[in-house]
């Protein structure tokens, strides 16, 4: 890295764009491996995914918000004790901070529906009282994440999604290799050549 020069990352850089612009097939690959796995629930994880999309989707949410009641387990099969850190990683930079804040704070949200079975504070979520996503993420659970563990449910497939999967994930809002000077990025090279588009 130290010994790299503008005409290296020139080089790095024309290949960034065709790797990035892949991002959304790895992430509905790596989504479709909740498939098949129950965790001891009525569905398996991916099933729980599509529930949930399915119901913030019935209730008229707009697309990021889907997107982000698909995704917000993906993190299960590489974070089995912070899934919904890894979920709010990989959609930070394509998501407004209110849905980023929902997806990270999930896991917490919904222990109030269970944690006092296990021995632990149901009421973690408190210490979040009063921050203005709140609510927003007290709904989340209650409304779609909760209920998504019913075999007999709508459950639309992962195709239905999927376009809106890629039209959320085409353009980052920020992201370490988003020039300060705005607009889409296209990976390092633009960052080190000043933002160029």
């Amino acid at each position: 890295m130290e010994a790299s020069t503008a005409e290296d990352w020139k080089i790095i850089g024309s290949q960034f764009g065709s790797f990035a612009g892949k991002l959304p097939d790895r992430v509905l690959a790596h989504l479709a491996l909740l498939e098949g796995d129950c965790g001891g629930f009525a569905v398996d994880r991916l099933t729980h995914s599509l529930q949930t999309a399915t119901l913030a989707h019935r209730d008229g949410r707009d697309e990021e918000y889907v997107v982000c009641a698909l995704l917000h387990d993906v993190g299960d099969t590489l974070g089995s004790y912070n899934h919904a850190d890894i979920a709010a990683a990989i959609l930070r930079p394509f998501v407004s901070e209110e849905n980023f804040w929902m997806v990270e704070k999930h896991g917490i949200f919904q222990g109030y529906f269970f944690f006092h079975h296990l021995g632990l504070d149901r009421d973690l979520r408190e210490q979040f009282r009063g921050h203005r996503w709140f609510a927003r993420t007290e709904e989340f659970c209650a409304k779609y994440d909760g209920p998504a563990f019913d075999p007999r449910a709508e459950t639309l497939p992962l195709a239905f999604f999927e376009p809106m999967v890629r039209r959320v994930f085409a353009r980052p809002r920020r992201s370490l290799y988003v020039s300060d000077k705005g607009g889409m990025p296209a990976g390092p090279d633009r960052a080190v050549a000043g933002g160029a588009r």
